[in-house]
């Protein structure tokens, strides 16, 4: 018979032992050939490094209103809906003989030249006047910057693909390294967010936004690092090449490019319909030859992770509530973000196994749920809930985001791990980035969602020529829980729960 002492010790050492795996097992998965990538989505995330400086910058120095900073949030979602292009070329057009290196420098060079814009803008140089408005120069900014974002994020894509060991192993071992390789994927990008968060936060504080620009120059760098000091293996063999893919590609560019330039009330949505009806026209010509059931496990998957992303943010509102209203500053913003960042990594290196293994439908319905809850303590902060429970309002603030945190990320590991395991050998660029492209312009309808209620519920900042008004932001946000709960809950049980039990992993 045991005694309970040496019970005790049993089950202490049993915790002390799962403790041990799940905090060494991301580490134990690490290869010295994933380097390169990781890098690049550790340069995505450090983006968070200007976060607070712009967003103190849109709303002090800039003359843009907050319909123009959501329009200016819609476009940027543009370049990622065209990854098409940048998939053909990374494919099958080689820059001076490199398929991969050479895409990751290019990328960088429009990183930093838009980050050189930005400073041209907070200085109101000569050199970026000519554009037009501040609107204008402020958009042309970013568009540059995230052209090299998406450049670099295609290539990183593919390599990701590429760097899992196929030869000599079963189909449930590849499919399991690729999971892998995309929770460290999402590892590096949230490393980067949590190192840079609180320095973006401080650096707002106690520099200028133009100098904030300068020092984001080390960005790039990082990702020319990977690419520079690791031979990238060479992708096997070279796909066929599709005209039709790259054609729609540069005809739906250029149709939305001209849309963006035309004063038509509704040219966000018509872009948006053109998106949805080009991508998933281009999927289905990538899917023809796959079986049957193959395709409808892909096609119920990424709809219901689709409609799950093109929910509703509360937009710009609640920040600007927060900053007017509730008083937090640039380094509790900073703050903010580096807590969610970091219970966001927390929450996947210990989870690295239980995410790999768990079904795509239980993971959304657990982040649906999770994201109905944490609505609640921004709909307290808004109402003043907080002072009648006597919690100060950076205190609901702090649990509210460290809650959130981690929401994102994760429900990006299902859909990446789904698209890496089915990309063909030679295609693998063009795959990821038609099925990641129609995947993020579930942004775009987001960013539309937001952009109607606002103009339903009206919000004012305020400014030197505008007085603050929020009184109709509670219905933006009890507006968002409910869209958000209903929506992909329905989509998760009528699309997912009608795959096969062997088909809804």
């Amino acid at each position: 018979m045991i005694k309970g002492g040496k019970v005790s010790n049993i089950v202490v050492m049993k915790v002390l032992n799962t403790a041990k795996h799940l905090f060494f097992e991301p580490i134990l998965a690490l290869r010295w050939r994933y380097a390169p990538l990781l890098l690049i989505y550790f340069a995505y995330g450090a983006q968070a490094l200007t976060t607070v400086a712009l967003t103190f910058w849109e709303k002090e120095n800039l003359n843009i209103g907050a319909e123009q900073i959501i329009l200016i949030t819609a476009w940027l979602t543009f370049p990622w809906t065209i990854k098409m292009i940048f998939g053909q070329c990374v494919d099958h057009f080689p820059i001076l003989g490199s398929r991969r290196k050479n895409y990751v420098y290019l990328g960088a060079l429009l990183m930093a030249l838009g980050y050189v814009m930005l400073y041209g803008i907070a200085k109101e140089a000569a050199w970026m006047t000519w554009i037009g408005s501040n609107f204008a120069q402020y958009l042309a900014a970013n568009l540059v910057a995230i052209f090299g974002f998406v450049i670099q994020d295609v290539t990183a894509d593919a390599m990701s693909t590429e760097v899992a060991e196929r030869n000599g192993k079963t189909e449930s071992e590849i499919q399991a390294e690729l999971t892998k390789i995309q929770i460290l994927g999402r590892l590096a990008l949230m490393l980067s967010s949590t190192l840079v968060a609180g320095i973006g936060g401080y650096l707002a504080s106690v520099m200028t936004y133009e100098n904030i620009f300068l020092v984001a120059l080390i960005i790039p760098l990082i990702s020319i690092a990977g690419a520079a000091l690791v031979k990238l293996k060479t992708p096997e063999g070279v796909g066929k090449f599709d005209p039709v893919i790259l054609g729609g590609g540069v005809a739906f560019a250029a149709f939305s490019l001209v849309m963006a330039f035309q004063n038509l009330t509704y040219s966000q949505e018509i872009v948006f319909g053109v998106s949805l009806l080009l991508l998933s026209g281009l999927l289905w010509r990538i899917l023809k030859d796959q079986a049957p059931e193959k395709v409808r496990l892909i096609v119920m998957t990424l709809t219901a992770i689709f409609i799950f992303r093109m929910v509703p943010s509360t937009g710009p509102g609640f920040t600007w509530f927060a900053i007017d209203e509730l008083g937090f500053n640039e380094m509790f913003l900073g703050s903010l973000q580096q807590i969610s960042a970091l219970t966001a990594l927390a929450l996947l290196w210990f989870g690295t196994s239980f995410i790999a293994n768990q079904p795509v439908r239980l993971i959304l319905i657990c982040l649906v749920l999770a994201e109905t809850f944490i609505s609640i303590p921004e709909i307290a902060l808004y109402y003043g809930w907080h002072e009648t429970l006597g919690l100060s309002a950076q205190t609901v603030a702090l649990w509210d985001t460290a809650a959130e945190g981690p929401l994102t990320h994760i429900s990006m590991i299902p859909m990446l791990a789904i698209i890496a395991y089915y990309a063909p050998a030679g295609n693998r660029a063009t795959w990821f980035a038609v099925a990641a492209s129609l995947m993020n312009l579930a942004l775009t309808a987001k960013q539309l969602g937001v952009k109607y209620l606002y103009q339903i519920y009206p919000v004012e900042r305020a400014s030197e020529n505008t007085t603050a008004n929020y009184d109709l932001l509670g219905n933006i946000l009890l507006s968002k829980m409910a869209i958000g709960f209903v929506l992909p809950l329905l989509a998760i049980v009528v699309l997912l729960y009608a795959l096969p039990k062997n088909q809804s992993k």
